[in-house]
């Protein structure tokens, strides 16, 4: 399970009406508890990542009310790859995730800082992915790695199954 301890240290990089508009769609869902009840899954569509703090929020709230994640999307680029530490989370093998390191706004940052907030971004990876990320795929600012959802099936996420 996640450490968020340090993440109060982080809340100031990110700006509050980001994290508001990013925190929104899952309010909604949570605020009918009789829909959210009776599905217990969240499906990630296509999702081009956003905001860290803004999505460290939706997988707490998720794993709190035990949402199962499954990412369906064409894309999951960027923050969207974190869903993947959800406990029950399942993927589509036609899924293409899109890897990179942290940044501010496509603008390295400090050693200390890149260094945290990537450590902060591989806990939500299965072990060979966070060996991956920790040692190339963070390294990468501009763009991303891409990595089928077939593969990432082999590195110890389920596969969704089919509806």
């Amino acid at each position: 399970m996640p450490a968020f301890a340090p993440l109060s240290r982080a809340r100031s990089a990110f700006r509050p009406a980001a994290r508001a508009a990013a925190a929104c769609g899952l309010a909604l869902m949570l605020l009918q508890p009789s829909a959210a009840a009776a599905r217990q899954t969240y499906v990630v569509g296509s999702d081009r990542g956003g905001y860290l703090h803004d999505r460290l929020i939706e997988l707490s709230n998720l794993q709190k009310h035990g949402v199962r994640v499954e990412i369906r999307g064409k894309v999951c680029y960027s923050t969207c790859t974190m869903f993947l530490g959800l406990p029950g989370a399942c993927v589509d093998p036609a899924t293409t995730f899109g890897f990179h390191g942290p940044s501010r706004g496509g603008r390295r940052l400090t050693q200390e800082k890149f260094d945290y907030f990537s450590r902060v971004m591989a806990q939500y990876y299965p072990a060979p992915l966070q060996s991956w990320f920790m040692a190339e795929g963070r390294n990468r600012i501009s763009g991303v790695h891409k990595i089928k959802g077939s593969e990432i099936i082999r590195m110890g996420v389920p596969a969704c199954s089919s509806a």
